[in-house]
């Protein structure tokens, strides 16, 4: 991917959020939590200045930014969906369900569409496997979801 500048004032905001926590490389976890609920990614130029911030190496930043499931690199769709993929949704048609919703948003996992609205990707596992097949859009929960469900679920964040 090429490198991409960021703005003066994304870098201000991102050292604003690293003083916020004291710029302690402990609080690493919470400021990307931060940073990303701001930007909505972590490309690899806001974690060279977080690492920059928390006197650490952007290796220890990439590795945990890479390591937990709930940041990204790439940008988000306004209402990112996720289909878990772990074993008691993926018994219970979670493919099925993943399949309908990039047949209905035209974009594959790890794509936005073209209006930025929505974004596709999988989980491995969301911890409630009793409601299976799961799918979450941004911080809603939906269980038990049919391929049938799709439609109704993209018709609620159509128009928001």
């Amino acid at each position: 991917m090429p490198k991409i500048k960021l703005a003066e004032n994304t870098v201000q905001l991102i050292k604003d959020i690293c003083k916020e926590f004291e710029n302690k490389e402990s609080e690493l976890i919470n400021v990307l939590h931060q940073v990303q609920s701001k930007l909505g990614y972590l490309p690899a130029e806001v974690q060279e200045v977080i690492a920059k911030e928390l006197k650490t190496s952007v290796a220890k930043v990439y590795g945990v930014v890479t390591f937990y499931s709930f940041f990204t690199m790439i940008p988000q769709g306004e209402n990112p969906i996720s289909i878990c993929m772990g074993t008691a949704c993926y018994v219970r048609g979670a493919e099925q369900v993943l399949n309908e919703f990039k047949r209905q948003l035209k974009v594959e996992v790890g794509e936005s569409t073209e209006d930025g609205k929505f974004s596709i990707n999988c989980l491995r596992c969301v911890g409630a496997c009793g409601l299976a097949p799961v799918v979450t859009v941004g911080e809603k929960v939906y269980g038990r979801v049919a391929p049938t469900d799709v439609k109704k679920i993209i018709a609620e964040y159509k128009n928001h």
